[in-house]
């Protein structure tokens, strides 16, 4: 497909380290392939990021060329010591942030973040500039959300502070301003579409949960709930992919508790592998404490898998408050209660092809032409 777009000069003001290797700027994966959509309808392309980051990132490089940095140094407001450092280095960063913005027919910030928090106050100064911001942490205006994430959101929906900007935001809030416009992001192409396939409920149950062993989503307790399930006379088995820092624990907890014979722990695994399992299992499982965009509930659906998860971000939009997947409480006898009610008193089949149908609206071919219409 294409577009026709104006030259334009974009400017990405972002927290994702751009790292020079072997001639190749790189930074985070999935930040990397959304980007180069962007860079796709664009005539040139500059990026204010920090150039090393103190932890380690999932590194793929740009397929765009040419792209160019601006430098700023990483910092952040954590700590006393952190405050006072990044005090020290405020005059170049918005030098360089004033200097960029000067320089782009389109200003994108990448939200929420330290470096999007003082390029929300730097992009008051353009006011005629075209604007966009992608808005990946939870947009919940209900939520309880660090003070720099609260501040960013009440700038960007200020269209006096804030002029001439589209922000985009996972799901849709009822009583936003003019210029809070949904926006999803994917991970298949229409070509990974697939019909809806009727799946067997009273075998087995097999549960898929994909995303990193940290607390935030909280994998002990989608153990404990596929545990107790088994505990209730509901057999049931759970595919776990992905690794962190809470694996060890984890496999430590199954083998105390005897639960090898309904847990799998795949760690880190190919996409297709993924894929593949999620084609042939019943529910795809996310406990979530905090989302942005859950990439993990969506590509379930995306293959007719009905999603047990918790009400955080804009799930409960997601899975339609219900008709298209569960949502438990995030306590284990609660949640376990509810799921037996929905899964002996509804029809699944029906549960199953909305969640598909839903999800398959949004592939990355969409994703794409959104983009276009954003920049263009």
């Amino acid at each position: 497909m294409k577009y026709n777009t104006k030259t334009k000069k974009l400017l990405v003001v972002s927290l994702a380290p751009t790292i020079l290797k072997d001639g190749k700027f790189y930074s985070y994966a999935p930040y990397v392939n959304e980007m180069d959509l962007w860079f796709k309808y664009t005539e040139e392309q500059r990026i204010l990021a920090p150039f090393s980051y103190p932890t380690d990132v999932l590194l793929k490089a740009f397929s765009t060329p040419n792209i160019e940095r601006y430098y700023i140094p990483f910092f952040a407001f954590n700590t006393l010591s952190n405050i006072l450092l990044s005090i020290l280095k405020m005059p170049l960063i918005l030098f360089q942030m004033y200097r960029a913005m000067f320089w782009a027919d389109h200003i994108h910030l990448r939200c929420p973040a330290n470096v999007s928090l003082i390029a929300c106050f730097v992009q008051i100064f353009f006011p005629l500039k075209q604007k966009s911001t992608k808005y990946a942490g939870n947009w919940d205006p209900n939520s309880n959300q660090p003070i720099g994430y609260r501040i960013q959101q009440a700038i960007l929906r200020n269209t006096f502070l804030t002029r001439n900007m589209k922000v985009l935001v996972y799901g849709e809030w009822p009583g936003e301003t003019k210029n809070i416009h949904p926006f999803i992001s994917a991970t298949y192409t229409d070509a990974e579409k697939v019909p809806f396939s009727k799946k067997d409920y009273t075998a087995p149950l097999v549960f898929v949960f994909a995303g990193m062993l940290v607390p935030g989503k909280r994998p002990l307790l989608t153990i404990q709930f596929i545990a107790e399930l088994n505990r209730r006379g509901i057999a049931a088995r759970l595919e776990m992919f992905g690794d962190g820092p809470l694996r060890p624990e984890l496999e430590a907890y199954v083998a105390a508790q005897q639960l090898e014979y309904c847990i799998v722990m795949h760690g880190n695994q190919d996409k297709s592998e993924v894929r593949n399992a999620l084609l042939t299992a019943h529910f795809n499982i996310l406990l979530s404490k905090s989302e942005g965009w859950p990439k993990a509930v969506a590509e379930g659906m995306f293959y007719g898998c009905i999603p047990v998860t918790t009400s955080v971000s804009c799930v409960a939009w997601m899975v339609g408050e219900g008709s298209r997947g569960i949502i438990v409480e995030p306590e284990l006898e609660v949640a376990v209660s509810h799921f037996i009610h929905v899964f002996k008193g509804s029809d699944l089949d029906v549960m199953a092809h909305k969640a598909l149908d839903w999800s398959q609206q949004y592939t990355f071919d969409r994703l794409e032409m959104d983009i276009a219409r954003v920049v263009g």
